[in-house]
């Protein structure tokens, strides 16, 4: 069995669905935090998938996913320093 493109992209999806859902449905901040990674890698695997499948000679996919993962990074850490301070 051949895995295209629309697998990658179905996983993207639940990924991301469990990700809103979780987000949007807890009051917990961690597992919101947790949720908002969730999602963030689900855009990743998008973008990758994209990248591999459209335009396979170029890393415009990987370049923006490792982005993504730099943005998240930041994100965990100063929302992690924002609730250690409250």
């Amino acid at each position: 069995m051949h895995v295209g493109l629309w697998h990658y992209l179905a996983l993207s999806l639940i990924l991301f669905s469990i990700g809103l859902y979780g987000t949007l449905s807890k009051r917990n901040a961690i597992v919101v935090l947790m949720c908002i990674e969730l999602m963030l890698n689900a855009a990743n695997i998008a973008l990758v998938a994209f990248s591999r499948y459209v335009t396979p000679a170029l890393l415009t996919g990987q370049v923006f996913a490792i982005f993504v993962m730099v943005v998240a990074a930041a994100e965990a850490a100063v929302a992690l320093a924002i609730i250690i301070a409250i």
